[in-house]
């Protein structure tokens, strides 16, 4: 197997698209964040804007197993889609891109939006989350947005609180427990730099079993 998919899950503030961008750079390889909005826009029909607004957002509707069940892979333009919530129409055209991507990429970074879920069947994906400490995730948001660190940790734990319902919702699973993916690491103590490598260091002794 030549190349991997490499998905990165994050707490807000932590470095995520840092740590991604920076991977993808040294690799040679595509990277997806805000670029996966545009591709699902494009193949769905819906504006980015729509998708924007909607992005890494839980839903309170009715149960998206049911969901799974009626759509099934189905056309955008098939009943059981179109009787879905938006949110839920959202994270499927999110779901096909991600699918998508990964056929049509030997290897690439996607940042978020329950990538490690939508590619859970293949053998090729390494999937990883990035935390901090909430004293530097404060003063990373801070700086980057020039805010006040109080504003800054409210934000942290909004996102994060956003990010964890969104993912634990989709997927039956718990966002950032270290079981449900390959490689954590704690870029409080690991520079960009070093988890760059890590993560390469990690990809050469993965089996992918």
């Amino acid at each position: 197997m030549s190349g991997y998919i490499y998905t990165i899950g994050r707490e807000f503030g932590s470095g995520g698209m840092l740590v991604g961008h920076m991977l993808a750079d040294k690799l040679n390889i595509p990277f997806y964040d805000k670029e996966l909005l545009q591709k699902a826009a494009k193949e769905s029909g819906f504006c980015e804007e729509i998708l924007e607004n909607h992005d890494e957002k839980p839903t309170s509707s009715f149960l998206y197993s049911l969901v799974m069940d009626t759509y099934s892979g189905g056309s955008y333009s098939s009943a059981p889609f179109l009787d879905m919530p938006i949110n839920q129409k959202i994270f499927l055209a999110q779901f096909d891109a991600i699918k998508k991507i990964a056929e049509d990429h030997e290897s690439c970074v996607i940042v978020g939006r329950c990538a490690d879920y939508a590619l859970a069947e293949r053998k090729n994906v390494i999937n990883i989350f990035l935390h901090a400490d909430m004293e530097d995730r404060m003063r990373n948001v801070s700086t980057r947005l020039n805010i006040t660190e109080k504003k800054a940790k409210d934000m942290c734990q909004k996102q994060d609180k956003q990010r964890s319902s969104y993912y634990n919702y989709y997927t039956s699973k718990k966002w950032g427990d270290s079981r449900n993916y390959d490689l954590c690491l704690n870029t409080s103590k690991i520079s960009p730099e070093k988890c760059v490598d890590l993560i390469i260091d990690y990809s050469s002794a993965f089996s992918g079993k």
